[in-house]
């Protein structure tokens, strides 16, 4: 007789142990708790061999919340062969009134939910796009470090009324001229000296990881698509690799709209009674990927036009890729005048631009054709 049963199991995952709770697929089962197990694949792996043993024939559905254990439990459990869903804790309905919270309450709700379905598991990136991800955002962090260092450089000259005529901040000859400097206290040199080299280190670094990024991401899957969404103005390298690195396969959404309400760029509303009430966007989803989007979406001020650094970027691109990138501009450069003329605020309207251009960033990649993941070597599978 085959066994067509599920076991619904949930992983409630910390860094040194996961709570373990299941829950089978009939009418009167009840969640059962098994307790805390180390948080190793070994352990992981004996537990799914003693589910094997005790419910025989029976598929295993696994589920826990992300969080800073990341995929690889995922990755791991797909890999033998198993259903896992990853879900996201602010999507996980709460009942009104509940105020106690532990571990183990954790993993029964999560088995339970997971088998009465009222839990979508959100996107797991492959591994490679996950790595390339990382080192977009260790560059951005780069990136912010430098900055937080020549802030503070600047705060200390400016409290000790030391101006500089030179007008290339930060060039070669800006900083000679830092290194010339003589405080009146020996102590503030010894600052002084520590932010020129902090500063320096900071630069160094940074250069770095731009030629690690560059040289990486023509080996990416995604290149194709990074390279054909840098026709569109405001979207150079860096903000082409961290849109693509933070949203993955832009395939999965069917629609633009979906994909404007996943970076949370869509206003919010409260209506009830016929009536009805928009307020500010709802910021969910990546905030990262909707930071990108907003900086692109400044360049959007000044007249429609191609750059000679735009030609560049659209040369050996398919003419469709230059008509969308160019419909585009024509159409985001006018409607950033027209609200301007309406009185709209700044940031509003920037919004709305960095909206529309998720649109047409949807719209170009659909016309690249991805060489699928090959899946004899594919570690993260998606459940089924």
């Amino acid at each position: 007789m085959v066994n067509n049963s599920i076991t619904f199991i949930g992983l409630d995952t910390h860094k040194e142990f996961f709570e373990v709770a299941y829950i089978e697929d009939k009418r009167d089962a009840k969640p059962v708790s098994l307790g805390r197990i180390h948080g190793t694949k070994l352990a992981l792996q004996k537990l799914v061999r003693q589910f094997e043993s005790k419910h025989p024939g029976s598929t295993l559905h696994f589920v826990y919340e992300a969080g800073p254990c990341g995929y690889w439990i995922y990755r791991f459990l797909t890999s033998l062969g198993h259903c896992c869903f990853v879900v996201a804790p602010s999507l996980i309905p709460k009942k009104a009134g509940e105020r106690i919270k532990t571990d183990k309450r954790d993993a029964l709700k999560l088995a339970l939910l997971l088998r009465s379905g009222d839990m979508d598991p959100i996107y797991v990136p492959e591994p490679e796009d996950e790595a390339m991800r990382d080192l977009s955002r260790a560059r951005e962090t780069a990136m912010k470090d430098l900055k937080d260092a020549k802030y503070q450089l600047k705060a200390m000259l400016l409290r000790n009324n030391i101006r500089c005529d030179i007008q290339d901040n930060w060039s070669a000859q800006h900083l000679r001229w830092l290194t010339e400097l003589v405080l009146p206290h020996p102590s503030q040199q010894i600052v002084l000296q520590e932010a020129i080299q902090t500063i320096s280190e900071r630069i160094r670094r940074l250069e770095r990881l731009d030629n690690e990024l560059t040289y990486h991401v023509k080996n990416w899957r995604y290149y194709p698509v990074v390279k054909a969404i840098q026709a569109m103005r405001g979207v150079r390298l860096l903000v082409a690799v961290g849109v693509i690195a933070e949203l993955g396969d832009l395939s999965r959404f069917d629609h633009p709209r979906k994909l404007m309400s996943y970076l949370g760029l869509v206003p919010s509303e409260h209506s009830s009674g016929g009536k009805r009430k928009q307020g500010g966007i709802t910021r969910t989803g990546n905030t990262r990927a909707r930071r990108l989007l907003v900086e692109g979406a400044h360049s959007y001020r000044y007249a429609a036009n191609v750059s000679t650094e735009l030609q560049k970027r659209q040369e050996n691109l398919s003419k469709e890729i230059i008509d969308i990138a160019w419909q585009a501009q024509l159409r985001l450069c006018k409607r950033y005048q027209r609200l301007i003329k309406r009185g709209k605020n700044y940031n509003l309207v920037v919004t709305a631009i960095a909206r529309e251009m998720i649109a047409y960033i949807w719209a170009i990649s659909r016309e690249i054709v991805l060489t699928p993941v090959n899946p004899a070597k594919r570690l993260a599978r998606v459940p089924a």
